[in-house]
């Protein structure tokens, strides 16, 4: 009997580290998760602003191997998590409005990005890699259309762009196929998507 109890405890204990142990995509697929709260964002590491700016650049290769929950977790951050006490932003946006809207679309779905939270919650259940030119990754931004929307969409995907050098990550800013998920993406009231963004590890 104690034996029996002892190999059930050390199952449940692999299984719990096998979890949270996996890549973002194997993560969500295994807790069939509605909402992901993301780790906290690493700010200590990469590299020095200049040498990310030198860095810089757009790279369509991308390998099927997908990001961790604590990549993900930088990388939404620097796009659009909240910098400070008072709530407001790494990206500025006019009178402080924070209308931008940030979809993560994976290999298991489509994911909501709440930057007050730091959490992912699954709008999509579909895999979107194909459609998407392959990338593991694809950030689908949308912003009420004007001016002001342009700013902060331009001002995200730059972040995610150096976020993207420092880390050592492959992306790719493209306007077409920003109509792909829009008859199945219900976006707030004003909303159209503008750009997206394909990141992944450099094949």
């Amino acid at each position: 009997m104690k034996g029996t109890k002892f190999s059930y405890l050390l199952a449940v204990a692999a299984a719990a580290l096998l979890l949270f142990s996996f890549p973002f995509a194997g993560a969500a697929s295994a807790a069939d998760a509605a909402v992901i709260t993301l780790p906290a964002p690493d700010k200590s590491g990469g590299v020095p602003l200049m040498k990310a700016l030198s860095e810089r650049k757009s790279n369509r290769s991308f390998s099927e191997q997908v990001l961790s929950q604590q990549e993900l977790s930088n990388l939404l951050w620097a796009a659009f998590g909240v910098n400070r006490q008072d709530g407001r932003r790494t990206v500025p946006t006019a009178k402080n409005s924070q209308q931008a809207a940030i979809y993560a679309a994976t290999g298991t779905g489509v994911w909501r990005y709440d930057g007050a939270a730091h959490t992912l919650t699954k709008v999509l259940s579909r895999d979107t890699v194909k459609v998407f030119g392959g990338a593991p990754l694809t950030l689908v931004y949308a912003a009420p259309e004007g001016l002001y929307g342009a700013m902060h969409l331009g001002s995200i995907y730059q972040n995610v762009g150096l976020y993207c050098a420092s880390a050592g990550l492959a992306n790719v800013v493209k306007a077409t196929g920003v109509d792909v998920l829009k008859n199945e993406l219900k976006l707030p009231e004003g909303y159209k998507i503008l750009i997206i963004q394909s990141v992944g590890k450099p094949k």
